[in-house]
């Protein structure tokens, strides 16, 4: 081996741990940010979903009979005259 060869593999291998231990953290990061988007899309594909659900489900329609109660209001009335 020629001394250049034998110094970079010592520079090589001083630096061993350090470049390691930055692919680990760029590994652990890029992990993390793939991990955010996918649970933005989702939330975003379920928002949607359940947007588009509520807007074309069928409208529920309530009718009363208040006729029992307009009669009492008015006995009320006639009765404080």
């Amino acid at each position: 081996m020629s001394q250049a060869k034998v110094d970079k593999y010592k520079k090589e291998k001083a630096n061993r741990k350090k470049e390691m231990a930055k692919q680990k953290t760029e590994k652990i990061i890029g992990i993390i940010c793939g991990c955010a988007i996918l649970v933005a899309i989702v939330g975003w594909a379920g928002y949607t979903g359940y947007n588009y659900y509520e807007d074309n489900k069928p409208a529920q329609t309530y009718y009363t009979n208040t006729s029992a109660l307009s009669s009492y209001v008015s006995g009320l009335n006639t009765e404080a005259q």
